[in-house]
């Protein structure tokens, strides 16, 4: 059997003694953990750095002034070297050794006696990792991907679980029965409620739940989610958490696989994407398929493009969940026009050129119908066009017809935020040519304005495509440097 280089412990610092040597910035980071915890710092040090000094001046910490001496380890638990010099943290490390307390030096493993590891805190729950000081960076990397996974509200429910476990006990004397109990508080409306904000109305169902006679049910959910433009670094942690908790996933047509497999892996997929001219699944079924698994007591993702409520469709599904009494909630996701626009370069909005943004969809010549032409054609905005692709030709047609001006710079985004993206830049007059000439096909997100111009400078992903053929210096960007 392999040994543990390490014993892992959690210690109880309230009101002891922990002393710290240094008064550099290391020693401000160790010093603050130590007063989160709630440990009585001392400082060792000839200069202090201004955020100590302005905790000595609210008597948050006492300070040892002057160089190091060994009494200064008297009556402390701990012991942190934050010293720029390493014979004298091998002193200190020496000291506390003979003295049996416990010093970390500050990155260097071989002179201490414990480690501090990385932590996420979600108070009253921590999770620490370490890798006993071989390698700390991946003890960092670690703690950012165990950090999205677990919900800030986790420490508001774990409080209120312990306020109210001696009520819990008494209600389920059965051990199974409080396991039930435990999963539907974990997975149930009381987190659901946290989450939401709603503390007051997540302890009354707590309350509610332990003085009913019947035993708690886990009821049954959706999330509206967006998953953004489609790269998959772009999801929200939020949105990692739903689709790391669904039983089941309804997503759109153009929800890429890397993020479909960041899912739950045994969650149950369900395609109900919408294509224009090929197959789709109507709205009442997705309404169907909502209703269905939620009654089913089942946590349900429904996965959209972008938005849930940018011409997603969410504001229906929402009302509809309202109606049939489904608890729900919305993880908003990067809509296209803010991807596409960041990807390409291009401001949505600037203060010489662009002073308001219109969302518009034209996916259809029904949706034309219904748009203000003399208002989309106006100077001095931006319009970011969802689903054109199509129409092209009129929505050219229309703008000029209604007074924009027929060199407006566009920029036609395909595919933006994935790999293949492609961005065409070019004069609105000459828009439907250039896109039928590159074979531009949906999904794109038109990008009309004044601001569009930007994209011929400022372009840093994909392939940039327009005519003439594009001469201007490549911008640095973060990929040239590495």
């Amino acid at each position: 059997m392999l040994s543990m280089p390490l014993y892992p412990l959690f210690a109880d610092l309230r009101d002891r003694h922990v002393l710290v040597v240094g008064g550099g910035d290391v020693a401000v980071r160790k010093t603050a953990m130590l007063l989160k915890a709630g440990a009585r710092v001392t400082v060792g040090a000839q200069v202090l750095a201004p955020e100590l000094r302005e905790w000595l001046q609210l008597e948050r910490i006492a300070w040892r002034a002057g160089t190091y001496q060994s009494e200064w380890l008297d009556g402390a638990w701990l012991v942190i070297a934050a010293t720029r010099s390493r014979p004298l943290n091998a002193r200190i490390a020496a000291d506390g050794q003979a003295r049996q307390r416990l010093v970390n030096v500050v990155d260097d493993p071989a002179l201490s006696s414990f480690q501090i590891p990385a932590v996420i805190d979600r108070s009253p729950l921590l999770v620490a990792i370490s890798s006993g000081g071989a390698a700390p960076m991946l003890a960092r990397r670690l703690r950012e991907r165990i950090e999205s996974l677990l919900d800030p509200a986790l420490g508001s429910l774990l409080q209120i679980a312990q306020r109210y476990r001696a009520r819990i006990r008494a209600r389920y004397d059965d051990l199974a029965a409080r396991r039930r109990f435990y999963d539907w508080l974990h997975d149930g409306p009381v987190h659901a409620s946290l989450r939401a904000a709603q503390p007051v109305q997540a302890e009354q169902q707590l309350v509610n739940a332990l003085a009913n006679r019947k035993e708690a049910q886990i009821p049954g959910s959706v999330a509206l989610v967006g998953a953004g433009p489609g790269d998959p670094g772009l999801l929200t942690l939020r949105a990692l958490r739903a689709l790391n908790e669904a039983d089941v996933i309804l997503h759109d047509a153009l929800i890429s696989e890397p993020i479909l497999d960041l899912a739950r892996r045994d969650a149950k997929r369900i395609a109900v994407g919408k294509r224009g001219g090929a197959m789709h699944t109507p709205q009442a079924t997705i309404h169907a398929l909502l209703l269905e698994h939620a009654r089913a007591g089942k946590r349900v993702v429904r996965l959209k493009g972008g938005d849930p409520f940018v011409f997603g469709r969410g504001g229906e599904e929402l009302e509809f969940l309202r109606e049939h009494g489904v608890a729900y909630e919305v993880v908003p996701g990067i809509t296209a026009a803010l991807a596409c626009a960041a990807y390409s370069g291009v401001p949505l909005t600037h203060r010489d050129h662009a002073q308001s943004v219109r969302l518009v969809t034209a996916h259809c010549q029904q949706s034309f119908n219904t748009l203000d032409w003399s208002d989309l054609a106006r100077e001095r905005q931006t319009l970011a066009i969802y689903m054109g692709v199509s129409q092209l030709d009129e929505l050219t047609l229309q703008l000029i017809a209604h007074g924009r001006a027929a060199d407006t710079q566009f920029a036609l985004i395909e595919n933006g935020s994935l790999p293949q993206q492609r961005t065409l830049t070019g004069t609105l007059r000459a828009l439907p040519t250039l896109a039928a000439r590159h074979a531009i096909s949906a999904p794109a997100l038109l990008i009309l304005g004044e601001v569009a111009e930007q994209a011929d400078a400022s372009h840093w992903y994909g392939e940039l495509l327009g005519e003439p053929p594009r001469r201007f210096a490549v911008p640095r960007t973060l990929a040239d440097a590495a």
